[in-house]
């Protein structure tokens, strides 16, 4: 630890300089460059700023963990800032007073995130906070916290390697002769803080409630999995995460409570109380399942509507993939075949090894094949992601009959809703003891694709058929202004969370009418892709018209983003969006409702699901179609130019502290 902190990296005055989170990342981060130890500021609060957006890094007891991996850190390092105003970082009792920096390089080995996570669980111990509250000078600080490293290595032991249990054993009733035995899973989304704090306040809370707890952390510094005699031998389960839990199904057959990993470090003696709560009455996890997410997912509080996202994205990212192959395959078959390959016999009776057409047959018709997952796939994994695997069954077998019906993507999404909530139903029963080894494999997708069939097949699937050839038709009918008017929703919502759930939702609606084959959907497809280029290739614009507007991390960005507009990578421009939100998005959605309209207007087509400027030669309407993008490209760079060009007018401060203040404002979101 000595070599990651050292006294020139601590700032027991820090209010001084630092009245934000912001403001307190940055003026410990500048004295991390002048050890050498960061290259670049901009860009490593950036990232910084990126992981804060993830999740707040205040934690309860007055400390903040600012923390990130970045490529701009040269080697782990560490700085401690004290305040004695407080800094707002997001914690529930209110501002922080120890601010701990970490900085972990892209490719940190285990040996330094070892160290940072001890540190991560010394925060947890009230006498080490108090110490450092009481340290007079930046030396004694430093000391003190680099001399933990002792205390450190006897918790983080080695790897062991142990064999997996082959089965999920029977849940155990704790006997009266020992304590109440848990084991726990904690991780987040970096694996260096909160993934080590959140084992620690389980295992600090167990202690003080007389009950065995046993943490298995799934951080950075590596991945120890938990004896599986522990875990046969465990009466509930502490699943404390914000990222999936590996190998997961060891824990099945046992009481369970599933939360994000902030609540473990904050709760964690309600978690315990929870659990054996569970325990005590039969409740327990299925193998393989994830607990109801009627009950709890996540952070308490969390709506339906997030939930309905969530399991609606988790169909449509394992969707897309079946999508680009099928979709890029069937424009390349009509690319070397002609339209006319549609008609084409099977490639199986007629193929001409020195024919053009008949290759362009053979990928059109193996796209066809892929395209025809599309509906099932996006079933399958709504289930899946509301009741994990025992949902895969019947969200596959409703998706399939929503094809065979022809209800289409409608009928997609509504059998894999159906399927996971059938699911998690029947998971809500009490099972015997003696049959719960055949529940996920024989009942559950028996019982559950009966169900799911019998509702598609006589109840539902008729009417969101014919809602779905109502919607076919509809975009078929679409002309003059309406049609200009969907191109500029369409734009608007491409751009407005540059690859998030909204612009999701723009992509999966064309993909969803792309399956159909139909004119109409070739254009909102065509609006979709180009609407969702303009982001990256305006903020590339910007930078390379006035590269003074923006940071010299930004312009490095810029370059790259030329690459990525062009080959309809939206995420892109994210960069630029999380330094200055109030102007860069506002921009891009002004040049993507442009973009969309203009390719609406133009009747431009396309029949591939992506690939951008590399695509245009399968595009209907090329020339006008690239007009579109760029006009879109140029307002939108305008827009942002001319509104970081308004900031930039403003009279310069004077001090040095205050050119500092400016500096922030540029690097930070408005």
């Amino acid at each position: 630890m000595s070599q990651m902190i050292s006294a020139e990296l601590v700032d027991l005055e820090l209010d001084r300089a630092a009245d934000s989170k912001e403001a307190a990342a940055r003026s410990l981060a500048e004295r991390m460059v002048a050890l050498g130890r960061v290259t670049d500021l901009d860009g490593f609060l950036a990232d910084v700023a990126a992981r804060e957006a993830q999740m707040p890094t205040g934690l309860d007891g007055g400390i903040g963990i600012p923390h990130c991996r970045s490529p701009h850190v040269t080697e782990p390092t560490l700085a401690f800032g004290r305040s004695a105003a407080g800094i707002d970082f997001g914690a529930p009792d209110g501002p922080a007073d120890l601010i701990f920096l970490i900085a972990a390089p892209a490719g940190a080995d285990d040996a330094h995130l070892s160290i940072l996570s001890g540190l991560a669980r010394q925060l947890m111990d009230a006498d080490f906070t108090a110490a450092l509250r009481a340290a007079t000078t930046a030396d004694e600080a430093a000391a003190l916290i680099a001399g933990e490293e002792a205390a450190t290595a006897t918790r983080d032991e080695a790897p062991q390697a142990v064999p997996e249990p082959t089965s999920a054993p029977a849940p155990q009733a704790p006997a009266a002769d020992r304590p109440f035995r848990i084991v726990a899973v904690t991780s987040c989304p970096t694996g260096i803080a909160h993934t080590y704090m959140a084992a620690e306040s389980l295992e600090r809370a167990g202690r003080a409630e007389g009950v065995e707890v046993s943490v298995e952390t799934q951080g950075s510094s590596g991945f120890t999995r938990l004896d599986p005699d522990v875990i046969v031998a465990a009466d509930g389960v502490i699943f404390a995460h914000d990222v999936p839990v590996r190998d997961k199904e060891r824990f099945a057959g046992k009481a369970t409570v599933d939360v994000g990993v902030k609540a473990g470090v904050n709760r964690p003696a309600e978690l315990i109380a929870e659990v054996r709560d569970k325990a005590a009455r039969g409740e327990i996890t299925e193998a393989g399942a994830k607990p109801s997410p009627v009950d709890a997912a996540g952070e308490p509080g969390e709506g339906y509507g997030t939930k309905l996202r969530k399991w609606l994205m988790s169909g449509v990212s394992y969707m897309v993939p079946f999508v680009a192959a099928g979709g890029l395959l069937i424009a390349l078959g009509f690319a070397l075949g002609g339209y006319k390959v549609s008609d084409a016999p099977s490639v199986m009776d007629h193929f001409l090894w020195t024919d053009t057409s008949s290759w362009g047959a053979l990928l059109f018709q193996v796209g066809g094949v892929a395209f025809k997952f599309l509906v099932p796939v996006l079933a399958g994994y709504i289930a899946y992601g509301m009741a994990d695997r025992p949902g895969l069954v019947p969200g596959f077998v409703g998706g399939a009959i929503a094809l065979d019906i022809k209800a289409g993507f409608l009928g997609g999404l509504a059998a894999g809703l159906i399927a996971g909530a059938v699911v998690m139903a029947i998971q809500k029963v009490k099972i015997p003891v003696s049959l719960r080894g055949i529940m996920p494999v024989v009942v559950i997708p028996l019982i559950s694709s009966a169900v799911v069939g019998f509702l598609m097949f006589l109840v539902i699937g008729e009417p969101i058929s014919k809602l779905q050839s109502a919607l076919t038709s509809w975009l078929n009918g679409l002309n003059g202004a309406n049609v200009i008017v969907l191109g500029v929703i369409l734009g608007l919502m491409m751009c407005f969370d540059l690859g998030g759930p909204l612009n999701k939702v723009a992509y999966t609606f064309a993909i969803g009418g792309l399956a159909d084959g139909t004119a109409g959907s070739f254009k909102v497809m065509a609006a979709v892709m180009a609407a969702g280029m303009i982001p990256p290739l305006s903020m590339a614009l910007a930078t390379t018209v006035r590269g003074r507007l923006f940071t010299r991390t930004e312009r490095e960005n810029g370059k790259a983003a030329w690459v990525l507009g062009a080959s309809f990578v939206t995420e892109g421009a994210i960069p630029f969006a999380a330094a200055d939100p109030l102007r860069v998005i506002p921009s891009a959605m002004a040049g993507g409702a442009v973009t969309g309209a203009l390719s609406m207007a133009f009747g431009c087509t396309l029949r591939a699901p992506h690939g951008g400027i590399f695509v245009v030669p399968l595009i209907g309407n090329a020339l006008l179609y690239l007009l579109a993008i760029a006009a879109g490209t140029v307002v939108s760079a305008a827009l942002v130019v001319l509104l970081k060009g308004l900031r930039k007018q403003r009279p310069e401060p004077e001090s040095a502290e205050a050119g500092s203040a400016e500096k922030r404002e540029v690097a930070v979101a408005a």
